[in-house]
């Protein structure tokens, strides 16, 4: 099959690329689609599981696609600032249900994670079991690629050339074409903004070595950390079988992760031509009921209804709390701390078989 060419995203030299350049109009056309496209499909995961109309969440992702793609032909950076603001109030505005589902984030081998038919629609079997998926953006990965000759080179005695041309221009350049959109999510009232690899890299350094750097490396640690910062405890890690980075530092950080975060609800699953799809529903499914449960026991372990919480005060609160849980601990137990305390304090003397005092 050496006669057809083959488009690769790579800055290793892997293809040449034949009939395709990677001229600098087309080098700003593409990092403003990818902004554009990862905003698009973390509003649409956002806002649909949620929708008052069936649908509507899918026709305002398509109408604005379809945008995008008319912007392309006619580039400006201004115009592209624009239109960012106006894409992001739209889903603001997009009519939903207020109710809470349990978030599920997806991570894991880039492929799997994003190519539907690698995860056989892990985003749309997380939305029927009754859940909200959080899918992180894709251009977090070229961030990831390019911070890594930052640390190899100051770690491994790598190119600093390298390095230079990587941390203080390849990352600038990125964050330059991210920020309309990082700046239009931040200011939104339903959606959060993606976080900086930087901020990504420290995170993931709590738990291992940056020096992790093969496939998705440490990254994926630091993805999950993200998550579970971002209100996100429920978390599916998938990866190929035998994808030996993934097994380290996706599935291996699971009981370091479980460690600081004891609410975590993690699962990895595995993704493979001879894996069964209804092995991998099962998982799914499982999780799913684990977050379910979790989320009816935090709300009713709040002891409270929204409105109470803005009607008492923080002193108030607490001995709300504090009664309310006294109140839940059974006659018996009760019963017996009592007289615990009054063995204790020697103050007991009943008589008889009541005695607990010894007197």
């Amino acid at each position: 099959m050496e006669q057809i060419p083959v488009i690769s995203l790579n800055a290793s030299g892997l293809e040449k690329q034949p009939g395709f350049k990677l001229t600098p109009a087309v080098v700003m056309r593409f990092m403003a689609g990818l902004a554009l496209g990862d905003a698009l499909d973390r509003m649409l995961y956002r806002v649909r599981p949620y929708e008052m109309e069936q649908g509507s969440a899918n026709k305002l992702y398509a109408r604005y696609l379809e945008k995008g793609r008319e912007l392309m032909k006619k580039y400006s950076f201004r115009g592209y600032k624009q239109f960012a603001k106006e894409m992001v109030k739209a889903f603001d505005e997009l009519p939903i249900r207020d109710e809470k589902k349990p978030r599920v984030g997806v991570v894991g081998e880039i492929l799997v994670k994003f190519h539907p038919g690698a995860n056989n629609h892990i985003v749309d079997v997380i939305e029927a079991e009754g859940g909200e998926a959080v899918v992180p953006d894709l251009t977090d990965f070229l961030l990831y690629c390019c911070y890594d000759a930052h640390f190899a080179a100051n770690t491994f005695g790598r190119s600093k050339v390298k390095s230079f041309a990587k941390q203080s221009v390849a990352i600038p350049f990125i964050n330059q074409y991210r920020k309309p959109v990082v700046d239009a999510l931040r200011v939104s009232a339903r959606f959060d903004a993606p976080e900086s690899i930087e901020v990504i890299a420290e995170k993931a350094s709590q738990l291992l070595s940056l020096g992790n750097k093969m496939g998705e490396g440490w990254f994926l640690t630091g993805e999950m950390f993200e998550l579970l910062d971002s209100d996100v405890p429920n978390i599916a890690c998938l990866q190929p079988f035998a994808c030996l980075p993934n097994h380290i530092t996706g599935r291996g950080m699971i009981k370091g992760l479980k460690k600081r975060y004891p609410h975590a609800n993690i699962m990895s699953i595995d993704y493979d031509a001879g894996s069964s799809a209804v092995n991998q529903l099962n998982r799914m499914k499982l999780m799913l009921s684990i977050a379910k449960k979790q989320l009816e026991v935090d709300k009713s372990n709040s002891g409270f209804l929204p409105e109470e919480k803005v009607s008492l005060g923080a002193k108030e609160l607490i001995r709300d709390k504090a009664r309310r849980v006294k109140d839940s601990v059974p006659e018996a137990v009760r019963a017996a701390t009592f007289v615990a305390k009054e063995a204790q304090a020697k103050t007991c003397c009943r008589g008889g078989d009541d005695c607990h005092c010894g007197k």
